[in-house]
């Protein structure tokens, strides 16, 4: 089975054209076959051209384990046969709560040659959290690591329960052993269904940072061929091989760990660790010859805490450096720049698109900038208040004529009126509305300003908190920070810090004061940090700053100081 062959002529388009974006942007057009299905139409054909290359590579520092293209492509067959045998068959949901696990692969493969679709979950997840992805994911069929089987005690409907179970592990009672699939003939899978490419394919549930998850429709084009974009950001080629830190269950994972790296024909390099240490990665980042590397913001901050002069880039062919998630302090990028000699290059999107925005390989950097629309994306700034279109700042959003093909079709509840009342919203005026608000320059440069629901006024000044946070993060002491308003009956509202110390610095008036008096030299008086706590900031599971409630409990408190708060009128600058 060969590539698709206009997906391929896609693909090679942007490859040719990988450090000239405006050629890129201007001779690119997304291809919309009317039937697509990525485990046929695109991995097996990588399983014919590149039946030797290592497509799943997942390691934890010590222990390796590989898989071929060709060996992925047959074990994924025997899942299919497998899954097909215990019902799923095409439309039907599957739920998927594994970690970064071969299975993980095999039956997301498996399921998309059956036509099923997937809800990637991540075993994170409470009880509670997983009876609301099978309650409105309508989950057929379970699939997860035998040790979380309690999670699933009580569940809304009888979903079958599939277990993976580590050596030596027993499987729970009332479930079925995946093992079993491995002993399934590849040959006994039924024919992929005739699926159309806006078929349903993939269900996510948003990270929830201000409000109940939502559940996100993708088809089996949307990421699938989507990601050419992401591709192209990340600078993959043919044959790199490419690692990104990122947790299964999240899009993120989608992008970096499946389609992105397979549609560049690239190995997909999983760290799988327990916990998370630097100087590890960087170990594993040169044993295996990594060429490409993204990983969130957190990670790089804890980076350049390590000793990166242990890695020598030209040796170990480290290519490109790339950031996502939120934005990355520009000090941090410094740091590595000079160890490495290489730029991280930041890029934008969400659960519902693939990459946007971004800074693609070979082309000019704006410090702070998150770069230039990405190719096939037509992108507009809207002003929130008044739905007018601004040329300096606004909410970026997406032009729907043409209708970007990775955009998602929209959301999806068992609860009608709260979908439409969601599509109506994420919709309006005919864009696409990501509720970021970004600022323009003249050479169409885009600069991230915060959440529309984040960006505040202070004495009538619009307040970005990502901006203070960026002032904040630099300060040696501070290790994470969010800015939020507390109401001021003077300014209306006042920044105030919330802080999350660094290693060696007590919570103290000395260090709230150095603080403080440090945001006051690097920021105009109307920004300054006017009130700063210390302590542990709220976040969802999947690593977001979850800032609504930092700004609930700010209102809540009114003008009243909560127990250890500081405040700039406490001390003399």
């Amino acid at each position: 089975m060969p590539l698709h062959p206009d997906v391929r002529a896609a693909r090679d388009f942007l490859l040719a054209n990988r450090e000239d974006a405006d050629s890129a942007r201007a001779g690119f057009a997304w291809p919309r076959p009317e039937r697509y299905n990525f485990a046929t139409d695109w991995f097996d054909g990588l399983a014919e051209e590149r039946p030797d290359q290592v497509a799943l590579w997942i390691t934890d520092g010590e222990r390796d384990h590989r898989l071929t293209f060709a060996e992925l492509a047959e074990r994924s067959r025997s899942a299919a046969a497998y899954l097909a045998e215990l019902g799923l068959a095409a439309g039907d949901r599957l739920l998927l709560v594994l970690g970064n696990t071969v299975p993980l692969w095999e039956v997301m493969l498996g399921a998309m040659r059956l036509g099923a679709v997937i809800i990637p979950a991540t075993p994170q997840l409470s009880p509670a959290d997983l009876a609301d992805r099978v309650d409105r994911g309508r989950a057929k069929l379970i699939i997860a690591h035998a040790s979380d089987a309690a999670k699933f005690a009580d569940l809304p409907g009888d979903p079958v329960r599939v277990a993976v179970a580590a050596d030596g592990e027993s499987v729970p009672e009332g479930w079925r052993d995946l093992a079993e699939s491995s002993t399934r003939d590849p040959g006994s899978a039924p024919e992929p269904p005739a699926r159309r490419g806006d078929d349903q394919l993939l269900l996510y549930f948003t990270s929830g940072t201000t409000a109940r998850p939502k559940l996100v429709e993708h088809t089996a084009t949307s990421y699938p061929i989507g990601h050419l974009t992401t591709m192209y950001w990340l600078g993959l080629q043919p044959g790199d091989v490419h690692l990104n830190i990122s947790s299964p269950g999240w899009a993120k994972h989608a992008w970096s760990n499946v389609f992105a790296p397979w549609l560049a024909g690239a190995t997909v390099l999983i760290f799988d660790y327990a916990r998370f240490d630097p100087g590890k990665l960087l170990d594993v980042i040169t044993r295996t010859g990594v060429n490409t590397f993204c990983a969130p913001p957190t990670v790089w901050r804890m980076l350049v805490q390590a000793d990166l002069g242990r890695i020598d880039p030209t040796a170990t062919g480290l290519r490109e450096l790339l950031s996502a998630g939120e934005p990355l302090n520009p000090e941090v990028i410094e740091h590595v720049r000079r160890a490495w000699g290489l730029t991280i290059r930041d890029g934008y999107g969400q659960t519902e698109t693939t990459a946007q925005v971004a800074n693609p390989p070979g082309q000019p950097l704006r410090e702070g900038s998150m770069g230039r629309p990405l190719p096939g994306f037509d992108v507009v700034l809207i002003d929130p208040a008044t739905g007018q279109e601004r040329t300096d700042e606004g909410e970026l959003c997406l032009r729907l004529d043409p209708r970007p093909l990775p955009l998602m079709t929209g959301y999806r509840d068992t609860a009608d009126a709260s979908s439409d009342e969601l599509n109506a919203d994420a919709f309006a005026g005919g864009v696409y509305h990501t509720g970021d608000v970004v600022s323009i320059d003249a050479d169409g440069y885009l600069t991230y300003v915060g959440r529309a629901d984040d960006v505040f006024k202070a004495s009538d000044y619009r307040i970005s908190p990502f901006e203070l946070e960026s002032v904040l993060i630099e300060h040696p002491a501070v290790a994470e920070a969010a800015v939020v308003p507390a109401p001021d009956p003077t300014r209306l509202a006042a920044p105030k810090a919330h802080v999350v110390l660094a290693a060696g610095h007590e919570p103290s008036a000395e260090t709230a004061r150095d603080i403080l008096g440090y945001a006051r030299e690097h920021l105009a008086p109307y920004k300054r940090i006017r009130r700063l706590e210390f302590g542990e900031l709220p976040k969802t599971i999947s690593g977001k700053i979850r800032r609504v409630e930092l700004r609930t409990a700010a209102q809540a408190s009114g003008e009243d100081r909560p127990a250890g708060e500081f405040r700039d009128s406490d001390f003399e600058f």
